[in-house]
């Protein structure tokens, strides 16, 4: 007999055999209502011990939470059909859902809950938790629904996860004894990054446009692509190579960037003030809604953000090692004189040395990496140039040989974009001139200037750009403070003045706030003042040390706690219930509905003849390359729009006699020479509506048959 045929014995054996009335009505209700019997036996754990009690239940709720999340996504994996929905004269007491088998929920929830109880306390109560998660795990068989094997898996995932987090709970507890602020970063990005990969898996976004652009380059591996470099492109065939062409396949580089970022930052915080700075600068730039959404979404940001922070910290330390070096040859000069060359010190400064002009071709490697994965990585040269050419303790690095050999790296490492685009036209310098409105000229606009100005307040959020902004002035006269300011403060002054121009993007100037973390931090959240001689005498300060009254405090509270709520909503925009036009992540949305509509005609049209995809903007074309069934090759037609990397790749021109689905946003007409361009064409429109029955949007899906070829059009603009 094999074990599909004993795991089916045994459940006739609970599901018939074993039936009686009493199970008949006592199962259902534990199947649905188990936690019920759990709470007299939690109360009692409180009354005994509440802080361990607490501990515990905690550490319960994350088992379960974890276990939740697992065994769906273990459902996916062995996609083994229900028996009540596989098999002939079950006893069904529930309803029989269509999700998969193995492994039980109710299994792995129960068992992840109840063994942080039994394995942590001693007493007799403990019993009662594995009594519970017992009966849960039979009365899954009992009802109809799950197979013994079902249960089994479950109930050993549950118990295995479980010990996973008590085992992480001591070792983290032992941790924080010895390094808490370590620690708690830790904790802090592994609870983040889980919830993260749960809400890529199982949240309500669709990938973005521009993600599926991204996904689309990864098809197409190149040297550099129309309007980027090519670093995002080549993260996401990693991705993808690994977990395969799925949203989860793509995001998942944006949680683990996320998580170095936050790594990188707190050194960085740590080397310029101490480890507290450090640990809320990793904090903020999770919470912070400019930032947080670049954990979850994977676009050029994502890696960006992690290679400036790096580049920061490797430049810092360039210059810190060099200073140390110069500083150690003074002092070395006078032991040569008395121990000629045979002192410590004398090793200590080659070592020193050595290290320090290490740091330089580093830099230059991660900023050519910042600018192969976006252009604006360019103004780190400025902000490094402006704080060396006005600082007079860092000033003198200008005539020594560490910053030209961290520039002409950086050159050379991003030379396959100038190469690439040699080869092109120089399409990603047109269409970067055309991104910032060069040809536009000087001009004054006051609207897109509040447009920008408002967007700022908006990505970081009214009191903390006001704290920032306060804090960067307030310590701009010490070196670290100064350091920050100039890679904070031209940049975001550069795109101020530029949205008086034209518009600008909220996205911009995004590098300039991340120095602005760390300066914020420093300023406001750490009580262990640095002693800042810049101010002036006031009730707030006492022997140089800055402390804010109690209405400051209140001030930065709200201005963390707003940031944390406007992440919260962005990443639930379904609670305030916007209509999808003041809805921005509306855009996120009716995707995969649209592939799923446009598969099914795919597929029937495909049974007579063969089909091809295409659409008038390369969104919409590069969401159905990713949302229909099977990613096949779609276009981008040209008709009047400015150019895009579909350009550059082949069209559908030859595909003669071929039939075609050919999608627009919103309900409109086909234009006239895609209509003439086949014998016959006709109109769908499909609706995308929310879970709430709330319009997304529409699409246009005009059914063409017998292409009969069209001419191209080149690229009016960039």
């Amino acid at each position: 007999m094999s074990f599909s045929e004993i795991d089916i014995s045994l459940f006739f054996f609970v599901n018939h055999v074993l039936q009686n009335n009493l199970f008949d009505i006592t199962m259902p209700f534990i199947t649905s209502r188990a936690y019920l019997l759990l709470i007299p036996f939690v109360a009692l754990f409180f009354l005994k011990d509440w802080k361990r009690a607490g501990i515990v239940l905690i550490l319960s709720l994350t088992s379960l939470a974890l276990s939740d999340w697992g065994s769906h996504m273990l459902k996916h994996v062995f996609e083994r059909p229900r028996p009540c929905n596989a098999l002939e004269g079950v006893h069904l007491l529930v309803g029989c859902s269509s999700s998969y088998s193995m492994p039980s929920n109710h299994a792995v929830n129960a068992f992840a809950f109840a063994s942080p109880f039994f394995i942590l306390f001693k007493n007799k109560i403990r019993y009662a938790f594995v009594i519970v998660a017992l009966l849960v795990g039979f009365s899954r068989v009992y009802v109809g629904v799950h197979y013994p094997s079902d249960v089994l898996v479950g109930a050993l995932m549950g118990v295995a996860l479980a010990i996973s987090v008590i085992g992480l709970y001591k070792w983290s507890y032992e941790r924080f004894k010895e390094k808490p602020y370590t620690a708690i970063l830790f904790i802090f990005l592994l609870a983040i990054s889980l919830f993260r990969i749960y809400y890529i898996t199982r949240g309500p976004f669709d990938l973005s446009p521009d993600e599926a652009h991204y996904w689309e380059w990864s098809r197409r591996l190149d040297w550099s692509y129309y309007s980027k470099g090519p670093v995002i492109a080549y993260l996401i065939h990693i991705g993808t190579a690994i977990f395969g062409d799925t949203v989860f396949g793509i995001r998942i580089m944006a949680v683990v960037f996320s998580a170095f970022s936050s790594v990188i930052i707190y050194i960085l915080g740590k080397k310029l003030y101490d480890e507290q700075v450090g640990l809320l600068s990793a904090i903020l730039i999770q919470i912070v809604p400019l930032f947080s959404i670049f954990g979850v979404l994977f676009t050029i940001d994502s890696p960006f953000i992690f290679f400036w922070i790096l580049s920061l910290f490797l430049f810092w330390k360039a210059i810190s090692s060099q200073q140390s070096a110069v500083k150690t040859k003074s002092q070395e000069s006078g032991v040569i004189r008395q121990r000629r060359k045979e002192s410590k010190n004398s090793k200590d400064f080659r070592l020193t040395t050595f290290v320090s002009r290490l740091y330089w071709p580093l830099l230059g490697l991660f900023i050519g990496l910042g600018l192969l994965t976006k252009y604006t990585m360019t103004f780190f040269y400025l902000c490094a140039f402006l704080f060396l050419l006005l600082s007079k303790e860092d000033r003198r690095l200008l005539l020594t040989k560490g910053p030209y050999i961290a520039c002409i790296i950086s050159l050379a490492v991003f030379s396959p974009v100038i190469i690439w685009n040699a080869d092109h036209d120089w399409v990603t310098f047109k269409h970067t001139a055309g991104q910032v409105h060069m040809a536009e000229g000087i001009q004054a606009s006051l609207k897109s200037f509040f447009e920008f100005l408002g967007s700022q307040f908006g990505v970081i959020t009214p009191f903390l750009l006001i704290l920032m902004a306060v804090s960067v002035w307030r310590l701009r006269k010490q070196r670290e403070g100064a350091f920050l300011f100039w890679f904070s403060v031209p940049i975001i002054a550069f795109f101020l003045l530029k949205s008086l121009q034209a518009k600008v993007q909220a996205n911009w100037a995004l590098p300039g706030y991340l120095a602005g973390i760390i300066v914020f931090s420093a300023f406001y959240i750490n009580p262990v003042r640095k002693k800042v001689s810049s101010f002036k005498a006031s009730p707030e300060l006492s022997n140089g040390v800055y402390s804010e009254g109690r209405g400051t405090k209140i001030f930065i509270a709200t201005a963390v706690l707003l940031s944390m709520v406007v992440t919260s909503l962005a990443h639930y925009p379904s609670i305030l219930n916007l209509p999808a036009k003041m809805d921005p992540t509306s855009r996120l949305r009716g995707w995969k509905e649209l592939g799923a509509e446009v598969t099914g005609l795919y597929e029937k049209m495909s049974a007579t003849r063969s089909v091809f995809i295409f659409s008038d903007r390369y969104q919409v074309s590069s969401e159905l390359a990713f949302y229909i069934k099977g990613h096949p090759v779609t276009y981008c037609i040209n008709l009047g729009r400015r150019m895009n990397q579909y350009d550059l790749w082949p069209g559908f021109s030859k595909l003669l006699h071929h039939d075609a689905i050919f999608v627009r946003i919103g309900d409109t007409a086909i234009p006239g020479k895609v209509a003439n361009a086949f014998e016959k064409v006709e109109k769908r429109v499909f609706t995308v509506h929310t879970k709430k029955k709330m319009k997304i949007r529409d699409y246009s899906l005009f059914l063409c048959y017998d292409f009969k070829g069209i001419k191209e059009e080149k690229p009016g603009s960039y």
